[in-house]
C-alpha cells in the first residue's frame, strides 16, 4: 500500500504510516508477540494511575479460538478471522467511573503503535457482540467489552471480496484547523 497521508507540522511518520487494514495473512501470532503489544498498552495514562483495562486474546488456531471467532459481527467475521490473533479490550467501570473507557482507548492507542513498531497491523472493531464477548469471556457486570482488535501480518488487499478491497487504503483525517481551536469551540461542534 502506498501511503498518501500528509500533515502541515512534523509528526513522528508512525501516526501517518499506522492504519487499519482487513487483509491479514492468515498466520498465528506468538504468546510473546502479544505480551509485547500488551506491555507497550499498559504503560498507557490513565485517570488516577486506575489502569481500568484488561486484554484477553485468543491466538489464530489455538483452544479459544472458535470461541472469540463468535465474538465479531457477521460483517467483521468475513476479514478479521485471517488475523494471527484476536484480542477483546475490556475496561473496569467500577475501577475507573466515568473514565474507564477513555483510558481503555488510549491504552488501545498505545497497542496499536507498538504493532505499528514491530511490524504488525491492527484493526480495532465496534462491530461486535457485547453479549458474547461477555458469555465467552465469562465477564462480571462491572467489566465492559470495548472492542475487538484484529492483529497480525497485513495481507494482500487481493485476497478480499470486492467490496472490502476497494475500502483498503489509509483513511484520510480531518484538517488540523477542523479538530484544533484556541479558547471556546464556538460553533465548531
Amino acid at each position: 500500500m502506498h501511503n498518501t497521508r500528509s500533515t502541515t507540522t512534523p509528526i513522528h511518520s508512525q501516526f501517518l504510516e499506522r492504519m487499519s487494514p482487513r487483509a491479514f495473512m492468515p498466520e498465528a501470532l506468538t504468546t510473546a508477540q502479544i505480551e509485547q503489544l500488551v506491555d507497550a498498552a499498559r504503560w498507557a495514562p490513565s485517570a488516577s494511575n486506575k489502569q481500568p483495562w484488561h486484554f484477553a486474546y485468543a491466538l489464530r488456531g489455538d483452544a479459544n479460538w472458535d470461541a472469540f471467532s463468535a465474538i465479531p459481527n457477521e460483517a467483521n467475521r468475513r476479514w478479521c478471522l485471517n488475523a494471527g490473533a484476536l484480542i477483546v479490550l475490556v475496561s473496569d467501570r467500577q475501577t475507573s467511573p466515568g473514565k474507564h473507557s477513555f483510558d481503555a482507548g488510549c491504552a488501545w492507542g498505545y497497542l496499536a503503535l507498538q504493532a505499528h513498531d514491530m511490524g504488525l497491523a491492527t484493526h480495532a472493531m465496534g462491530g461486535f457482540s457485547a453479549d458474547e464477548a461477555r458469555a465467552v469471556l465469562r465477564l462480571p457486570e462491572h467489566l465492559v467489552p470495548e472492542v475487538v482488535i484484529a492483529v497480525g501480518r497485513r495481507g494482500d488487499a487481493s485476497t478480499l471480496p470486492d467490496d472490502l478491497r476497494e475500502r483498503e487504503t489509509a483513511s484520510p483525517r480531518k484538517p488540523l484547523a477542523e479538530v484544533l481551536s484556541a479558547g471556546a469551540l464556538q460553533s465548531r461542534v
